[in-house]
């Protein structure tokens, strides 16, 4: 046991001590002019030595512990608050991300079962009494893989005139965040990847003004995985508020099939099985025993039963609990059963193009899509094929390649973002909800033949170097091309984060984003070029109503 201090609690002024100061006053810190600054934080159980960016004066602490590593007997446990350190620990470095389904093994050596780490960014001149508000990133994945990792808020930060801290965390994902059993209920817990998140909003809570922070203005932000996680705090344990955050930004919104714990059965006995644990005593203990190598190995799909012979595109995913995920997201969206903040939400204008295989038949198509959802019988899919025609054709493919791509876009996609606008505005308030749709032209994009595909707007997002970085011999869109797109989205999204309301901070030459409206279905187009106020099409209405419909039956 150790003693956990929480520092939010006290009144103190100084937010952190620099290693090359000679003279640390009580008061406020100017920011640094030197790169070679290292400013270090006291969080009680551990201090952390970050870097300092004297240059556009934002300060970068990487790999925090927020929990400890959930490794051996932590395994499929509720995350565990984060040991007591003495000396003073390195955070100059990224730490490994955490082991999942889809893991590169070109890339295991950035990875870890050891993976309950958070990156901050704050301005230099922050302090404990500057009160900023908080950008709290969860990043995308399938909840097989954290696909934005370490995204730099060295650029959201500065965009923001220091006026942000941004916070990203990783969370388990794979067999390791999401295997299911009553086994596990009873010994553990269910849905580890979502309560690794939650962890990291009391984190934020306890500890976020040693940064300059303010713990009451927490806006949470999420992409694709990131994104449908943002709607399960939403709705977690019914719509519980316990003030982790006053707002949220749902990019994306993914939300696949989704099994109850009994329907996860044959998942848990088959990965037992593979890892050499089916005839334990205690399965489970026998599990937290064996080695992370043996363990990731297993950690791969196979067919779900009455999906046919294909696997899933998305394996281990969150599972209705009776808990933290008491129901399906559609039945309570309906009944009003979640948090009631401000919203923004929005989806791309091609969300299926990256996921769906290159079929040329009807019959494919339909194997394709009960592959994904299992209960989707010829009397659920040919009414979808009819409402999927092949009338727009994307280049490089085959046929039926489009309205797998345009039915799976807009069923686990779009339709969820547009229902989450929707009964938020019913439920809540039409003023507080702000929609869009992201199409954008990127020419590598369209050469692929994808239009403009899931999570296309990450880059305007955070800039363009701030994750997979921008080819320079090709040219970068958002400094050519898409510059002042890229600009009014990156500001909307900051003034989102400052105020609740992407007018407020807006880009000079942005038009206002008008909200969701009493009546509904009014949102943002972002094109090259362009960028004006739409309605909802009347024939994706009528799509995703069919998908609404259908949204108990495919478990979503």
């Amino acid at each position: 046991m150790y003693l956990q201090v929480d520092l939010a609690k006290f009144p103190v002024q100084l937010t952190t001590a620099r290693c090359n100061d000679p003279v640390v006053f009580i008061g406020n810190v100017s920011a640094p002019t030197k790169d070679t600054s290292r400013p270090i934080v006291d969080l009680g159980y551990a201090k952390y030595q970050g870097v300092s960016h004297g240059s556009v004066g934002v300060d970068e602490y990487l790999g925090i512990r927020f929990a400890a590593p959930p490794t051996g007997n932590n395994r499929w446990r509720a995350p565990q608050d984060p040991l007591k350190e003495s000396k003073i620990q390195d955070a100059s470095q990224l730490k490994p991300v955490c082991l999942g389904t889809y893991s590169k093994k070109e890339k295991l050596d950035q990875l870890s079962e050891d993976c309950l780490y958070m990156n901050i960014y704050a301005p230099s001149n922050a302090t404990a009494d500057s009160k900023l508000p908080v950008w709290f990133f969860i990043q995308g994945g399938g909840w097989a893989h954290n696909a934005d990792q370490n995204i730099n808020g060295t650029n959201v930060v500065e965009r923001s005139g220091g006026n942000v801290i941004f916070v990203q965390i990783n969370y388990r994902v794979g067999a390791f965040g999401f295997l299911a059993s009553e086994k596990v209920r009873e010994n553990g817990a269910l849905n580890a990847g979502l309560l690794d998140q939650r962890k990291g909003l009391e984190w934020v809570q306890k500890y976020i003004t040693r940064f300059g922070g303010d713990p009451n203005h927490v806006v949470i932000h999420g992409d694709s995985a990131g994104a449908g996680a943002i709607i399960y705090h939403l709705l977690a344990y019914g719509g519980r508020d316990d003030g982790l955050f006053i707002g949220g930004i749902s990019e994306s919104p993914f939300v696949p099939y989704h099994m109850t714990v009994e329907q996860s059965e044959w998942q848990f006995e088959r990965y037992a099985s593979d890892v050499g644990c089916s005839g334990a005593r205690d399965v489970l203990k026998c599990l937290r025993n064996k080695d992370t190598k043996t363990l990731h190995k297993a950690d791969v799909p196979s067919p779900f039963p009455g999906g046919g012979n294909e696997n899933p595109l998305w394996y281990f995913t969150p599972v209705i609990d009776d808990d933290f995920a008491p129901d399906f997201v559609y039945p309570m969206l309906e009944q009003g059963r979640f948090i009631k903040v401000p919203i923004l939400v929005g989806d791309d204008n091609d969300e299926g193009t990256g996921f769906a295989p290159n079929v040329s038949s009807k019959e494919g198509f339909f194997k394709f899509m009960k592959g994904n959802y299992p209960p989707l019988e010829i009397q659920e899919l040919e009414p979808i094929n009819a409402l999927y025609e092949l009338n727009h054709l994307y280049i490089n493919h085959a046929p039926w390649y489009t309205p797998a791509s345009r039915a799976y876009g807009e069923s686990t996609f779009v339709c969820i973002g547009n229902e989450l606008a929707s009964q938020m505005a019913l439920i809540n308030n039409p003023n507080k909800v702000w929609h869009y749709r992201y199409d954008v032209y990127e020419k590598d994009n369209a050469e692929m033949g994808w239009g403009t595909p899931h999570v296309a707007e990450k880059k305007p997002i955070f800039g363009p170097d701030a994750n997979d970085g921008c080819d320079t011999e090709k040219g970068c869109p958002y400094t050519t091309y898409d510059k002042e797109v890229g600009q009014f989205v990156m500001d909307y999204w900051l003034s989102f984060i400052r105020s609740l309301n992407p007018n407020t901070y807006k880009s000079s030459k942005a038009p206002e984003w008008e909200p969701y409206g009493i009546e509904g279905g009014q949102r943002m187009l972002f094109q090259t070029n362009v960028t004006t106020m739409e309605d909802i099409a009347v024939d994706q209405v009528e799509r995703c109503q069919l998908w609404r419909n259908l949204g108990v039956l495919m478990q979503q």
